[in-house]
């Protein structure tokens, strides 16, 4: 597998790692906010909100790699 490959490979894999932790995070940070802890629940919501800046950086990633790279994750 050739470097352009493997990475598109990796940025696919990272990209659908992130979605799943930070649907983890919006559970979490809705219980936070219904038990009272609405403090932790801000920062759960900082921590979604950069795992979302994180997922962009990673799809331009992806367009970057040229056209093995612009299709949909």
């Amino acid at each position: 597998m050739d470097t352009a490959s493997k990475l598109l490979h990796l940025l696919e894999h990272w990209i659908e790692h992130n979605d799943a932790h930070a649907q983890t995070y919006r559970e979490w940070a809705e219980r936070a906010a219904t038990s009272g802890l609405a403090s932790a629940a801000e920062h759960l919501e900082e921590a979604i909100r950069a795992v979302d800046r994180a997922n962009e950086a990673l799809r331009k990633a992806e367009q970057a790699l040229g056209p093995a790279g612009r299709h949909t994750t």
